[in-house]
C-alpha cells in the first residue's frame, strides 16, 4: 500500500512536464515536433500558421512539420489522469469525515456523562446537562431557583476573570460585559443594562449606520452612472467638434486653393495679353522691315541704272515706316490684378505667420484687432480696417494696401480683404506733390525723334490721378486721395497711424554701421530675474531667482540690466535681437536712475528713456510721459545715438533700416544701454555689428 501512494506521489510530480504550454491541461493526444517539444494535437494545429515556429522556444521551420503521436507520454498521461480521478474520490471522502468530526464536535455534551448531548445549561451550577442528569433539577425542589437555559458551549468564556461569576450585565460607560460584584466593586455608579438590551441597542446602531452606507452606495453609483453619461457626451461632442473643425480647416484649404488657381490665371491672361501686344508690336515692326526693304531694293535697282537720263527722272520717296522711331516696348505683369495678387499672398503669410507664433488662447484677439473682450467672445460683429505702405516685390514701386477684417462670429470665422489702393515708383521721392502713380500696361512711349505729336491712346501720358490699369486709386476713399505716406520731420511727435511714416527716411544699413560699438551686459546691475549668458551679451528672465552678490547697482524691484559701457560724446550704433514684441523695453539710461524705487522702470523717470512692446501696442516713455507709437514688430532694433545731436533714434532693422521713433534731449551725463524684460522665456541679445 506504501509503494502505491508512493508511485502515485511520484507519478503526481510529474504534473508540470505532463502539461501543454498552450491550454495549460493535462496533454489530449500529445504530438512531438522536431525541437523536441510536445503539445496537444488540437492546440498546435489550431494555433499554427505561417511561418511555422515553435510556440515554446519560437524555432523557425521553414516547411510545415510532420505531426506523430507521441505513444509513450500518452501513456503516461492516462495513468496521471487515472491517479488523478483517484485521488479526487479519496480526498473527497476525507472532507465528508472531516466536516462529521466538526459536526460531532459541535455538539454541546453533558458535563456529568460526557457522553449524551445536553439539554440545558444551569446558569447557577454553572453546568450542562443532559435530560437523565437534569431530573435533580426538575424535580427537587431545592434546584427550582436554579435558572436554566439553552444548551451553552461557551460558557467559561462568560465567567468574569476576577469574581469567576457569570458576566450578565454590560456597563455601559466601559463598554464591557460585568458580573453582578464588579457592579458594586469596581463599576459602582455606572449605568448598566442587560446584554440583551445591548444587543438590541447595537444591532440598532449598525443598522442604521447600513441605511447611511446603502444610502451613499446608491448616491455614488447614481453619480457614477451621471460620468458615464457625461463621457459618452464629451465623446459625442468630441466627435461633433472634431468634424467641424475638418469642416472649417476644408473649407479655408479650398479657398486657399481657389485663391491660388484664381492668382494663377490672372498671371496667365495677363502673360496672353502681354502676349498679344508684343505680337501686334511684332507684326507691325516687320511689315515696317518689309516696306523698307522693298524701298531698300528699289533704290539698290536705280543705282544700277546705266542710263543717265532714265535715272535722271527717276523720283522716289522714302516710306511711312522710316518716320516711325522703333522702340522697346515697356510690357510687363505689374497689372493691378497680379499685384494685388501678390500683396495678398505675401501680407496674409505674413499675418498667419505672426498669428501661428502665438498660443491658441491669444490668437482670436490679435486676429480681430481693435475689439473688445465681448466681441472677442463671438457677441459682436466689428469690421477691422487698416492700411499700409509695402514695397513691391519686383522692387520698382511702393503700394499703398488697405486690409479689411470682417468677423462673422456666427460662424466664427475671420474674412481677410486686401485692396490695392495705389502705388508709386520708389524713384520718386515721397514728399513730391507731382508723383506719378504706376504707368499702365497699355500706355506707349512717345518717339525719341521727329517733331513731338498729340499723345495717341497708345501714348497716353500718365497723370497722377490716373487709373492704374482701369482701377480707381481713391475708389475705397469715397473717390478722395487718402494722402501720400508722410515724411517725418524733425522734432515732430509720432502719433498713432496704420501707415508707417519710416519710408521716406530710411537709411542704408552700412551707413549706420560706420558708428557700431561693441557692447556687454553688466551683471552688477541685472535683476536677480534675468540670467545674463554668452559671454554678456544675452539676457533672459528666468522664473527662479539668480544667485547674483547684492550690490548697490543691481535693479531690485524691475527686471532690468545695463550695459557695462556708457556714452558722453560722439555717435554711437548698437542693434538687439528680440525674442518677441511683448513686455519688453529697449532704451538709455543714467548710471544715477534708481535701482529700488517704484519709479526705477525705464521711462517712468527724468534719467531715462525707452521704447515699450506691451502686450500688441509700442509705447515711447520718457519722465513717465507716454507716447503710442504704430507698432513694425521688428525682429532686430537698432539704436543711434547722437550724444552731442541730443537725440537718440530707434531702427526697424530689415533690408535697410527704418527709424520708428526719436527722442531728442540735451544729455547732461553719460547714458548707458538700457533694456527692460517681463515675460518669463523671453530675452534680447546684443548683435555684433
Amino acid at each position: 500500500m506504501a509503494a502505491v501512494e508512493q508511485s502515485d506521489l511520484s507519478l503526481m510530480s510529474l504534473e508540470d512536464e505532463l502539461t501543454c504550454s498552450i491550454c495549460l491541461s493535462p496533454f489530449d493526444c500529445p504530438v512531438t515536433i522536431p525541437c523536441g517539444h510536445n503539445f496537444c494535437q488540437g492546440c498546435l494545429l489550431t494555433t499554427w500558421t505561417e511561418p511555422y515556429r515553435c510556440p515554446q522556444c519560437r524555432t523557425l521551420f521553414h516547411t510545415k512539420p510532420e505531426l506523430k503521436k507521441n505513444t509513450v507520454l500518452s501513456t503516461v498521461v492516462e495513468a496521471f489522469n487515472l491517479r488523478l480521478v483517484r485521488s479526487a474520490s479519496s480526498m473527497s471522502a476525507e472532507e465528508k469525515e472531516t466536516k462529521e468530526e466538526t459536526r460531532e464536535d459541535a455538539v454541546i455534551r453533558c458535563d456529568t456523562c460526557m457522553e449524551a448531548e445536553a439539554a440545558n445549561t444551569c446558569l447557577t451550577c454553572m453546568v450542562s446537562f443532559c435530560e437523565e442528569h437534569l431530573r435533580p433539577h426538575r424535580e427537587n425542589p431545592v434546584f427550582r431557583l436554579h435558572q436554566l437555559i439553552e444548551p451553552v458551549g461557551d460558557l467559561l468564556e462568560r465567567l468574569c476573570p476576577d469574581h469567576h461569576k457569570l458576566m450578565d450585565l454590560f456597563c455601559s460607560q466601559h463598554v464591557r460585559p460585568i458580573c453582578s460584584l464588579c457592579l458594586q466593586q469596581d463599576h459602582k455608579g455606572c449605568t448598566f443594562t442587560s446584554p440583551e438590551d445591548q444587543r438590541k441597542l447595537k444591532e440598532s446602531e449598525l443598522k442604521d449606520k447600513l441605511d447611511v452606507l446603502n444610502a451613499k452606495i446608491v448616491h455614488n453609483e447614481t453619480i457614477m452612472y451621471k460620468m458615464r453619461d457625461m463621457e459618452d457626451m464629451l465623446k459625442a461632442s468630441a466627435t461633433i467638434k472634431k468634424k467641424a473643425l475638418v469642416a472649417e480647416y476644408q473649407e479655408m484649404h479650398d479657398m486657399l486653393t481657389q485663391e491660388e488657381s484664381t492668382a494663377m490665371n490672372a498671371v496667365d491672361r495677363e502673360v496672353e495679353t502681354c502676349g498679344t501686344k508684343l505680337n501686334l508690336l511684332k507684326k507691325k515692326f516687320a511689315e515696317n522691315i518689309d516696306h523698307m526693304n522693298g524701298a531698300k531694293e528699289y533704290i539698290n535697282n536705280q543705282l544700277s541704272q546705266s542710263q543717265t537720263l532714265a535715272f535722271l527722272q527717276v523720283s522716289f520717296n522714302l516710306p511711312a515706316a522710316v518716320n516711325f522711331d522703333p522702340y522697346t516696348p515697356r510690357i510687363n505683369l505689374d497689372s493691378k490684378k497680379v499685384m494685388a495678387n501678390e500683396t495678398f499672398a505675401v501680407t496674409l503669410k505674413d499675418h498667419l505667420t505672426e498669428l501661428f507664433k502665438q498660443p491658441v488662447e491669444s490668437r482670436l484677439p490679435l486676429a480681430k484687432p481693435g475689439t473688445t473682450a465681448a466681441s472677442a467672445s463671438g457677441v459682436s460683429s466689428i469690421p477691422c480696417e487698416a492700411s499700409f505702405w509695402k514695397p513691391h516685390l519686383s522692387g520698382k514701386y511702393f503700394m499703398r494696401v488697405k486690409s479689411c477684417i470682417t468677423q462673422d462670429n456666427s460662424r466664427f470665422k475671420n474674412k481677410m480683404h486686401f485692396h490695392l489702393a495705389f502705388c508709386l515708383p520708389i524713384s520718386e521721392p515721397l514728399g513730391n506733390p507731382g508723383y506719378p502713380l504706376c504707368p499702365s500696361p497699355d500706355q506707349g512711349p512717345q518717339s525719341k525723334a521727329g517733331p513731338k505729336k498729340k499723345p495717341s491712346k497708345q501714348t497716353k501720358k500718365p497723370q497722377p490721378t490716373e487709373k492704374l490699369v482701369g482701377y480707381n486709386p481713391f475708389a475705397e476713399f469715397g473717390g478722395k486721395d487718402p494722402g501720400r505716406p508722410p515724411v517725418i520731420q524733425p522734432n515732430q511727435k509720432t502719433e498713432p497711424s496704420d501707415i508707417p511714416a519710416n519710408l521716406a527716411s530710411a537709411e542704408k544699413r552700412s551707413d549706420l554701421l560706420k558708428y557700431a560699438s561693441a557692447l556687454m551686459l553688466d551683471r552688477k546691475t541685472a535683476h536677480k530675474r534675468i540670467l545674463v549668458t554668452e559671454e554678456c551679451t544675452k539676457a533672459s528672465v528666468t522664473d527662479e531667482q539668480a544667485n547674483y552678490p547684492n550690490c548697490p547697482q543691481r535693479f531690485v524691484v524691475c527686471s532690468q540690466v545695463l550695459t557695462s559701457k556708457g556714452f558722453s560724446s560722439g555717435r554711437h550704433y548698437w542693434e538687439v535681437r528680440l525674442s518677441c514684441n511683448n513686455f519688453i523695453g529697449i532704451g538709455l539710461a543714467y548710471s544715477s536712475i534708481d535701482r529700488k524705487g517704484s519709479t526705477s522702470r525705464l521711462g517712468r523717470n527724468a534719467q531715462s528713456w525707452c521704447v515699450e512692446w506691451f502686450n500688441v501696442k509700442l509705447s515711447a516713455w520718457h519722465n513717465s510721459h507716454e507716447t503710442v507709437l504704430c507698432n513694425p514688430n521688428p525682429k532686430r532694433v537698432g539704436v543711434l545715438l547722437d550724444y552731442e545731436g541730443c537725440k537718440a533714434t530707434f531702427y526697424n532693422v530689415a533690408d535697410r533700416a527704418y527709424p520708428f521713433h526719436t527722442f531728442e534731449f540735451p544729455f547732461a551725463q553719460a547714458v548707458y544701454p538700457a533694456f527692460w524684460m517681463f515675460s518669463s522665456g523671453s530675452s534680447i541679445t546684443l548683435c555684433k555689428v
